[in-house]
């Protein structure tokens, strides 16, 4: 969920007006509803800020993206695909660098 939703959901879940909120977090009213329509974003710190105003807590949770190869079965499928992946990066091309070192002159007066 965005911030925009989370404050509007909270602020409604409590029946709280945009003025209720405001008075609680310490901010105006035309602050929430610039949060709430997501004209602004508000730092980690304002939207915690926000929902504990709301009587709630805010909690994050990161997640990995689900994946589409399962896991290896053993120790040896984990270094197949290991060895894949190391002889995938050794075949990529690479670019010749120059061995001069080339670099604006500087000039003193």
């Amino acid at each position: 969920m965005d911030p925009a939703g989370l404050i509007k959901a909270v602020r409604r879940r409590r029946g709280l007006t945009q003025a209720d909120l405001a008075r609680r977090a310490g901010t105006s009213q035309p602050v929430i509803s610039a949060y709430e329509r997501g004209h602004r974003d508000p730092t980690y710190s304002t939207l915690r800020k926000l929902v504990e105003a709301g009587g709630e807590r805010l909690q994050l949770d990161a997640a990995l993206p689900p994946s589409d190869l399962p896991p290896p079965a053993d120790v040896f499928e984990h270094a197949r695909r290991l060895l894949d992946v190391l002889s995938l990066a050794d075949a990529i091309p690479t670019r010749r660098r120059s061995r001069v070192l080339t670099a604006p002159r500087l000039v003193s007066r």
